[in-house]
């Protein structure tokens, strides 16, 4: 996608979420309306933090792994470093988790409010080198986006 189709999907999720603060109801929609808006995705959700390790959340695609430890596979990674991670090849990624067989390449935002992780943003794609800068600002500012609408 481009700036400006991310631009458009911002602020459909604005809208979406506008004097809405429940988190759950928040990412379930903001998932669908990824899901339904990225081309050649297969997966589009969120992982809480609770207990020291990533819960799956509301999620579109596949059914997933429900727990992911703090540094294991995209999501634990991104969420231990609390930065975006860009992964052109699962596969070729050290303690990839392989919750879809199909997933080549994938896009983790971690969320943090008030210095406090929330959870990540996790996209998955069948294509290999899916996701590149363009996406990475866009998914960022969706991520932004409904950390916002919580605030």
């Amino acid at each position: 996608m481009n700036s400006n189709e991310y631009t458009r999907l911002v602020a459909q999720a604005k809208s979406l979420m506008q004097g809405e603060k429940d988190i759950i109801a928040n990412m379930a929609n903001l998932s669908a309306l990824i899901f339904n808006n990225m081309e050649n995705i297969n997966w589009a959700g969120f992982y809480l933090y609770k207990e020291e390790q990533l819960v799956l959340g509301p999620f579109q695609g596949q059914p997933a792994c429900i727990r992911i430890p703090m540094g294991r596979g995209v999501c634990g990674t991104a969420a231990s470093e609390r930065q975006t991670m860009m992964v052109a090849d699962v596969h070729e990624f050290a303690g990839h988790i392989a919750c879809d067989a199909a997933s080549n390449s994938e896009i983790v935002v971690p969320l943090i409010v008030n210095d406090k992780l929330l959870g990540v943003l996790d996209i998955d794609s069948p294509l290999k080198n899916r996701f590149n800068d363009s996406d990475k600002q866009g998914v960022e500012s969706l991520a932004a986006t409904l950390i916002e609408a919580l605030s």
